[in-house]
């Protein structure tokens, strides 16, 4: 990180400790491994169940093709079901399984207890820099995702 601009290094950093708390929290995962784009998948429709996989596609950024293989495998595992739209006989709902959201539910509060743990063991003024960062880091992320969302 040394020759970089800041702004290379903020990228740099997040990248790296969102890694190294996944790798942590994998070494007792319970059950089958998830990739990114599935667990993305499962919190996108936790949050908005009997999502179609085309509105999970537009809502994610990917091909309607990805989603499907991606729901397909998350079925495959208990995570996710498929029911038929009332609406469109052709077109599914997706929900998450008792078993999806308590996986989540665990991870989020590992995951919680974790960093949680690690900034208690840093120096105060260390603790405090990083409160006042994350205004700036949620103006970043709203900023990303209204880039995102941009026609």
């Amino acid at each position: 990180m040394g020759n970089q601009e800041p702004v290379e290094d903020v990228a740099e950093v997040l990248v790296g400790v969102q890694r190294l708390i996944r790798r942590r929290l994998r070494r007792d995962l319970a059950g089958p491994r998830l990739r990114g784009a599935q667990v993305e998948l499962l919190r996108l429709v936790l949050a908005q169940p009997g999502i179609g996989v085309s509105g999970a596609a537009r809502e994610l950024h990917l091909a309607g093709n990805s989603v499907s293989t991606l729901v397909n495998q998350l079925v495959s595992v208990g995570l996710l079901t498929r029911e038929p739209d009332p609406q469109d006989r052709r077109a599914v709902r997706l929900t998450v399984t008792r078993e999806a959201v308590t996986r989540l539910g665990d991870w989020d509060a590992r995951r919680s207890a974790l960093v949680r743990e690690q900034v208690a063991g840093l120096a105060p003024e260390d603790q405090a820099a990083i409160a006042a960062a994350l205004p700036s880091l949620r103006r970043l992320a709203a900023g990303l995702h209204a880039d995102l969302e941009a026609p």
